[in-house]
């Protein structure tokens, strides 16, 4: 007796995005849905973006000699303990590709049901920037930023850019504390 060989079924070959499963026709909005970010997409990348620059900031401060910790699970309002031999500072990192007006933008609050609240002396000891385009950190203690939920810091070209009419800018507010990791060594 003879047996019969069993044969998969072949595949149908990959129809484009941009066709509709019904006609086979072009359909331009199909392929502006398959290609746009639905917004729990874009959460996504907004939220891998800070994991990446909490991972950065593990890496510069202990780089620069700093003991940091991270608290289980998360129910601190801070991000992480850093270690700077005389004290543990509660430590906030937030980050940004933004630009606003020509500043880099960052959200300095947290979330509720009732809004956003900006972060207080009581809860977080230095709110650290990262602006990710420059691979630049602000080093902000929180009492200085205490009553705002966004802050604008100054990109790297912030000086040598010259406004339309040649008028010298104003100095940015946070500008001094641009890679101001000393004042996580002395109080």
């Amino acid at each position: 007796m003879k047996r019969k060989r069993r044969t998969r079924p072949t595949p149908k070959p990959a129809r484009p995005a941009s066709t509709s499963p019904n006609t086979g026709q072009s359909n331009p909005a199909a392929a502006h849905n398959s290609t746009s970010k639905t917004a729990r997409k874009h959460e996504l990348t907004t939220k891998r973006r800070g994991e990446l620059s909490e991972l950065a900031f593990v890496y510069k401060a202990a780089s620069l000699g700093f003991h940091v910790a991270k608290p289980y699970g998360d129910s601190e309002r801070y991000d992480f303990i850093l270690d700077a031999g005389h004290r543990l500072w509660r430590v906030q990192v937030k980050s940004t590709t933004t630009l606003l007006n020509g500043l880099y933008r960052i959200n300095a609050h947290r979330r509720t049901n009732h809004g956003v609240i900006p972060y207080h002396p009581d809860e977080v000891d230095f709110l650290i920037a990262h602006v990710i385009p420059e691979d630049a950190w602000f080093i902000l203690p929180v009492d200085i930023v205490q009553d705002r939920t966004s802050i604008l810091l100054p990109p790297r070209s912030y000086w040598a850019d010259t406004p339309p009419g040649g008028e010298r800018r104003r100095p940015a507010l946070f500008a001094a504390y641009r890679e101001a990791w000393h004042l996580l060594r002395n109080p």
